[in-house]
């Protein structure tokens, strides 16, 4: 027989966080609108963007993060119009071999990939380094590692397992 003190303590403690997970699925489950929609019908559909980045064109860059837990983030790029020219999830194997190491900044990360899921710092070189989780060619639970110097430009590139799916970085 269950115990009604422990089940309503458990729904109590399960229920923000189903919510919580559901929230922050909402971009998975909806259908985006089509590209020339205006930005009104675009966050009616897709909700509110966690973060917004100025484009280079004069255009806006919605960030729908999934992030850090997920392996996915997506971008709804918008003209300066206003209205919806892509979306799309963004962390690809295809979109991260586009970085041009030693040209790229903080700021062309963050409209191409959005805030990463861990941030820490290289001692050795003095470089701070962003990770994003996400599927290497659509298989391999991975992890990019984004290498930044002091004044926030890409030095190195570097990907490798993700130690949140790898036995071999888990405590036993």
């Amino acid at each position: 027989m269950r115990h009604p003190i422990r089940s309503a303590a458990l729904a109590a403690v399960l229920a923000p966080l189903l919510a919580f997970s559901v929230s922050a699925c909402a971009p998975l489950f909806r259908k985006p609108p089509p590209a020339g929609a205006p930005l009104a019908e675009v966050t009616a559909a897709l909700g509110q963007p966690a973060a917004v980045y100025p484009a280079p064109d004069g255009g806006r860059i919605l960030e729908y993060r999934g992030q850090p837990m997920g392996q996915f983030q997506h971008m709804a790029r918008i003209a300066p119009d206003g209205r919806l020219v892509s979306y799309e999830q963004v962390l690809t194997s295809e979109n991260f071999a586009r970085v041009k190491v030693d040209g790229w900044t903080k700021d062309d990360i963050l409209r191409n990939f959005g805030r990463p899921a861990e941030v820490s710092r290289v001692g050795y070189h003095d470089y701070e380094v962003w990770s994003y989780r996400y599927k290497e060619a659509g298989v391999w639970n991975s992890m990019m590692h984004v290498h930044f110097d002091r004044q926030g430009v890409v030095r190195q590139m570097l990907n490798g397992p993700d130690p949140m799916y790898d036995d071999r970085y888990r405590h036993r």
